[in-house]
């Protein structure tokens, strides 16, 4: 071997000795990590007594209903409000607020209603005519003596709003029906609305509900995207039927063609590249003499539309000298790797052998995929009902200036207080969910809690399925006569060996990475609340050390996962195991820093070929661009939204059957690595690699030459 190849000892440790007894997994063994297991165990606790307290104290219809000025929830059943499921707004113009409209809370009177207001009448004109004003009073206040008023009188009380504006019903509130006729900003019919005072221009309203008009045309293409999926779900499910097949004949082909199919993906990533240098030059050479087409970049300068850069001749030049030098790089590490990608193709080719011998391991995604669903859902779950465990909030809001305005008021006692005394027009209307009790007080650190064990258990599960598949795999490598040596059930083996005795270790590793995952997520939270902020230092310190835990969660994730491959084969602790990797690793620094990548990249491949095979077969029968689909394709008002969704559920797909195979590659290559310090060929010690690795590494068992 050459002498980069050779292994690193001394201060990466000592290479494995050679152990006659080992077959595999070993299976005596012990717990461990013990403390960190009671620790996870204790957190479990008290994360289900955590959403216990929630749905104790949670009220889930805070977020289902609407909620009026006095805190009553429209269209909850059992109650008077239960035919009234819809929201109206006595004057919309106080929205304008963008954090107003977000939480749906206006400093305004909000009244349950059954139906938005369809017609345009103000207040003044509906009192002159019975029936307009019987068609009014839906939308006011419960008062015996409203008939008996007059407007004035009635604005006065706040007992009804100035004006209703024809509405549309969107998340169970009513906006104003916003349209365009020319230049015009019409609502209803009407280009003009009373807000109370005077006669304003419609086009207002568009600030008022804030951009009302992108609000309903979004809602436009919310239902007509609804529209589609009801109209090509069964297509959609075919399609990801399509996608799981495609990717078992991928998983089978590459059983008996691996090298030839690797090697064909190789070839046409050079192609497509050559294709691209080709193109650019094309069109660098197509753009001589055109005028403008000589322009630098620079004198350019920035521009919004993109389209103006590929007009420039220097945009392709720097296109195809790009891709030149990345075709070049690529045909040179072919060249100088060869004997590299020959080992990963070795590796894949075994981890097909692997998969068939274990053809179970396929299906353990959905077991991984059915534990991160419970845990998923009861956060969420937790954390909407901790969300909606405060009490009303109510405050005082004027029209004019008062002393007590924004403060807490009680509405049950507001109109005879000395609030309303001293000012006239306030109101007491509901504000948010909040309150100053004690469990109120420590619902941010219940709410950080539940996302911290969100994660915790989440990478948990994660582990789980990577030390489950690790254990089986290791126990196929090893094995000296395949595969009669190995356990009847390796998965089933495997995971029973994982939960019994290797809780505590999961949990370790999970709580280490977890604890980094958080720490980014509060440096989100505090680079969103520090945005307006104008110190270029903090700026750059906030983005450093962005940057730098999110290198280090990719480490801790690379590094995780090749511990449980050594708990799972050997049974030592995390620490151990984590430590035992990495020095086998750094020990075998060039074949980890070549060989790791190449699989990896090969096995993007793979996922890239399932997805882009069943995106253009998506593409072409949605869009109807091939006339035997014409009659059988759903007609759709976006064609790319069931594209999307299929290109995105294959790529899922794929990923779960190539996560399989990329932790078999990973396990394999760990066994490979030890198989190369343990044994050294000898009628005593034979490798247990396959045959090709074997040749590809001009070693031999000297048991096979005599014979």
């Amino acid at each position: 071997m050459p002498e980069e190849e050779e292994n690193h000892y001394g201060k990466h440790g000592e290479p494995r000795k050679y152990d006659p007894t080992f077959k595999g997994p070993i299976h005596n063994r012990s717990c461990t990590d013990v403390v960190c297991c009671i620790l996870f165990i204790l957190a479990v606790l008290g994360y289900f007594a955590v959403g216990i307290l929630a749905w104790s104290q949670g009220d889930p219809r805070k977020v289902i209903y609407p909620t009026d000025s006095r805190g009553q929830f429209c269209g909850q059943a059992g109650t008077k409000l239960e035919k009234r499921t819809k929201l109206f707004y006595f004057n919309i113009m106080k929205c304008a607020n963008p954090m107003v409209l977000l939480e749906f809370q206006c400093p305004t009177t909000q009244l349950c209603v059954e139906k938005c207001p369809k017609k345009f009448l103000t207040l003044v004109k509906a009192k002159l005519i019975p029936s307009d004003w019987s068609y009014y009073k839906d939308f006011c206040k419960e008062s015996d003596k409203i008939d008996s008023m007059t407007a004035p009188q009635i604005l006065k009380e706040g007992l009804c709003p100035a004006m209703l504006l024809p509405s549309k019903s969107f998340t169970r509130r009513c906006f104003p029906a916003l349209s365009r006729k020319g230049k015009d900003v019409l609502v209803g019919n009407q280009t003009q609305f009373n807000d109370g005072t005077s006669d304003r221009p419609a086009a207002d309203l568009i600030d008022g509900v804030k951009n009302a008009s992108v609000v309903i045309e979004a809602r436009q293409v919310a239902m007509k995207i609804f529209e589609d999926y009801t109209q090509s779900w069964y297509w959609i499910l075919i399609a990801l039927v399509l996608a799981m097949l495609l990717s078992l004949v991928f998983i089978v082909l590459m059983r008996f063609l691996g090298g030839i199919m690797v090697w064909v993906m190789i070839v046409m990533v050079i192609l497509v590249i050559g294709y691209g240098i080709f193109h650019c030059y094309m069109e660098y050479a197509s753009l001589k003499g055109e005028p403008g087409a000589n322009i630098t970049l620079q004198e350019l300068g920035l521009q919004m539309d993109f389209s103006i850069y590929l007009q420039i001749r220097q945009t392709w030049l720097a296109f195809m000298i790009i891709l030149a030098i990345l075709e070049v790089i690529i045909i040179l590490l072919l060249i100088f790797l060869r004997n590299r990608i020959r080992i990963a193709i070795a590796l894949i080719k075994e981890a097909s052998k692997a998969v068939a011998h274990i053809m179970s391991s396929l299906f353990y995604p959905l077991v991984t995929f059915f534990l991160l669903t419970i845990v998923i859902a009861y956060w969420a779950v937790t954390a909407v009902f901790l969300s909606t465990s405060n009490e009303a909030v109510y405050k005082v809001y004027n029209e004019t200036a008062c002393e007590f305005s924004r403060n807490t008021c009680t509405p049950e006692n507001f109109t005879t207080s000395e609030i309303k005394a001293r000012c006239p027009d306030s109101e007491c209307l509901f504000a948010f969910y909040g309150g100053e009790t004690v469990y109120h007080k420590y619902l941010i650190g219940l709410q950080f809690y539940n996302v911290f064990l969100f994660f915790w258990c989440a990478n948990f599960v994660t582990a789980l399925g990577q030390m489950t598949l690790a254990g089986a795999f290791a126990s196929y490598y090893w094995a000296f006569v395949k595969p009669d040596d190995m356990p009847t059930c390796p998965i089933f083996a495997s995971l029973g060996r994982a939960l019994r005795y290797h809780t505590g270790s999961l949990a370790f590793g999970s709580l280490i990475l977890s604890i980094v995952q958080i720490i980014r997520v509060l440096l989100e939270y505090l680079d969103h609340k520090l945005k307006g902020a104008q110190n270029k230092c903090t700026k750059f310190l906030l983005c450093c050390l962005k940057c730098c835990f999110w290198c280090l969660e990719k480490f801790i994730k690379f590094l995780n996962r090749n511990a449980y491959i050594m708990v799972a084969i050997y049974g030592k602790n995390f620490c151990s195991s984590a430590r035992d990797a990495f020095f086998l690793l750094m020990r075998n620094i060039i074949r980890v820093a070549v060989l790791d990548k190449v699989t990896d990249f090969l096995l993007f491949l793979g996922k890239l070929l399932i997805v882009g095979l069943v995106g253009i077969f998506a593409f072409f029968f949605f869009s109807g661009r091939v006339k035997a689909f014409e009659d059988t394709a759903p007609t759709l008002n976006y064609y790319w939204v069931p594209i999307l969704t299929v290109v995105v559920g294959s790529y899922l797909i794929a990923h779960g059957f190539f996560s399989v195979y990329a932790m078999c590659v990973d396990t394999l290559f760990l066994c490979f690595l030890e198989d190369l310090e343990r044994n050294d060929g000898s009628a005593e010690r034979p490798y247990l690699m396959p045959d090709n690795l074997l040749k590809i590494l001009k070693k031999k068992n000297k048991v096979e030459a005599t014979e």
